[in-house]
């Protein structure tokens, strides 16, 4: 079920009204946080004077915005960060290269855990300590089950052998002060291979994502008589045991619980290792996906513990209707459906091009030699009206939304886009962008605390399993989206009161309150030309209407994105020292 809800639905209890006064407020708040994270002084002085959502400011955005596109083009080079989340050596010096957020301590995250520590400890909890590096994966999972079957406790907890007894007294502690009535597993962001850049979890564990990589890890409570209702652990999952069973707990609807502490008793090292872990990973994906009836393949990723997993396309081949909104500009639209008829190697497929008011004779000549469909839409420029109307000329089982200032990389895109569309759970399926310069501009929108596109080439500048897995998301652009064609039209379409902004975004979070997911897949990729055709139209009604709907920068947290993590600009930042120690 979703983590939030709408607040602008008649009859709808504990209605949060936004006042002007109010919005004026967190708007002021949120620039003000940018600024006083990320801004240096001058910029800082610069933003008190100008004052925020001024006229004055405005124009200081429009005079100056070339030259901080420039400069944050150079800078943002340098920031990449080129180690990988194993690469850290143990008992090397930090490097400001390596720390992720920007402002992570790992001094001040144990600090924060011993706050917790003094809760007393339960007697219902049994603690298992296991080695890795000297055991058989076959003995401890016998030793487990077995453990499971004796025992009277209602927790068990699984602990590395070279974790100390200070790190099980934290780790425990945290964990049962987070644990509420109802809960099945109790989980929290750890350690990991680097100490300077933790393994953040987010609130809710995706069911997608859990195929791609072990989100929920170490450490962990689990409820013992969950565990037997489940079978215990498989004696066939080898060292991806844990991983299995919470794919198996997830099947039978358990309830995750997530405290958001980096607690130091998790993995070990090696756990990350490929050779380690990467086999038994893909064999316990493999038997998930058997279970579930979806027909597919798993090979292994790009990171260790991190595995790729293929469904087949239905068959017969369902229908697809790309819907390319355009006006004019009529070298983006054939350079767009150029790439397609070259590239793509889905077969059942057809575009539908929608015309905003087209004047030059070049274009118009390109309709009307097109062999596609183009569909009038005359008025004032309204994205979501348009989208919806190419939409209701659709009768195809999928559309997929597809900005004229794009252009395609991966040839079968259909293929593993229909795939995963095609599950009964799923709502939108959303593709990675790439910028003029091949970087990253595009791999899921993040709501934390704003909407923002997220890119490992800038604000994330952290090669991890989260961003490199296919995973569940809070929302994709409609630059590229796919949806059942039906759903869209149970959903009433986008809301056409939002003309210009967040449409894509609001109708994603529309479909999850209806019970469908939304997944990034980091393997279809487009090249994009962003801000090629309409320019940068960012109105702030649209903004308002969407952060009142969700309650933005109040009760709104994204589900599928690190709890303790927080998008300020082009900066990550480690949240709970941000509220800890703010710097206004």
């Amino acid at each position: 079920m979703p983590t939030f809800q709408r607040f602008d639905l008649e009859g709808t209890l504990q209605q949060r009204v936004i006042s002007d006064r109010e919005m004026a407020r967190r708007w002021a708040s949120f620039h003000a946080d940018m600024r006083e994270m990320g801004g240096n002084r001058l910029q800082r002085i610069l933003g008190r004077m100008l004052g925020e959502d001024t006229l004055r400011y405005k124009v200081a955005r429009f005079l100056f915005r070339p030259l901080l596109r420039t400069l944050r083009r150079l800078r943002s080079l340098p920031q990449k960060i080129e180690t990988d989340f194993v690469s850290h050596v143990e008992n090397e010096a930090p490097s400001a290269s390596i720390v992720f957020p920007a402002n992570y301590s790992p001094r001040f995250a144990m600090h924060y855990v011993d706050e917790v520590a003094s809760v007393p400890l339960l007697d219902d909890v049994t603690v298992v300590v296991v080695n890795e590096a000297t055991s058989a994966p076959s003995a401890i999972i016998d030793a487990l089950n077995e453990t499971i079957t004796a025992i009277s406790s209602t927790w068990l907890l699984i602990i590395d052998a070279s974790r100390t007894g200070s790190d099980r007294v934290k780790t425990l502690s945290a964990l049962l002060k987070g644990a509420v009535v109802g809960d099945d597993v109790v989980f929290a962001d750890e350690v990991g291979p680097n100490e300077f850049a933790p393994l953040f979890k987010s609130a809710s564990v995706g069911s997608h994502t859990l195929l791609s990589y072990n989100v929920v890890g170490r450490p962990a409570l689990l409820r013992v008589a969950t565990l037997r209702r489940i079978g215990g652990f498989s004696p066939d999952a080898g060292w991806a045991f844990e991983h299995d069973a919470y794919l198996r707990l997830s099947e039978i609807g358990a309830t995750f619980r997530h405290v958001s502490l980096v607690l130091p008793a998790g993995r070990p090292s090696m756990a990350f290792d490929t050779a380690h872990i990467d086999e038994d990973t893909g064999r316990v994906v493999l038997a998930a996906l058997t279970r579930r009836g979806w027909a597919g393949s798993v090979r292994p990723g790009s990171l260790p513990g991190v595995v790729r997993w293929i469904l087949e396309v239905p068959t017969p081949a369902p229908r697809v209707d790309i819907i390319i909104p355009t006006r004019d500009r009529v070298d983006l639209v054939r350079q767009c459906i150029e790439a397609l008829e070259q590239k793509t190697t889905y077969p059942n497929y057809d575009i539908i091009i929608l015309d905003n008011d087209s004047v030059q004779p070049e274009t118009l000549a390109y309709f009307a030699g097109s062999r596609y469909r183009v569909v009038p839409c005359p008025g004032p420029f309204n994205y979501a009206a348009i989208v919806n109307r190419g939409v209701s000329h659709s009768n195809a089982d999928f559309v997929v939304t597809l900005n004229n200032d794009t252009v395609l990389v991966t040839p079968d895109w259909l293929e593993r886009m229909i795939s995963l569309a095609s599950l009964p759970a799923v709502g939108f399926v959303g593709a990675c962008l790439l910028d003029r310069d091949g970087r990253r501009e595009h791999e899921s929108i993040v709501i934390a605390p704003y909407p923002q596109h997220l890119r490992t080439d800038s604000n994330y500048p952290h090669v991890d399993q989260f961003t490199t897995a296919v995973r569940d998301v809070a929302a994709v652009t409609g630059a590229v989206q796919m949806v059942r064609r039906e759903f869209w039209e149970s959903l009433g379409g986008m809301d056409e009161q939002l003309k210009v902004t967040m449409n894509d975004v609001d109708i994603c979070l529309r479909g999850q309150l209806e019970g469908r997911s939304v997944i990034y897949d980091p393997d279809i990729q487009f090249f994009h030309h962003v801000s090629s055709s309409r320019g940068d139209l960012d109105p702030l009604d649209d903004r308002n209407r969407f952060i009142r709907r969700w309650d933005i920068f109040g009760s709104f947290r994204d589900p599928y994105f690190p709890e303790a993590v927080m998008l300020l600009g082009e900066t990550m930042y480690y949240l709970p020292r941000r509220k800890s120690a703010p710097v206004r």
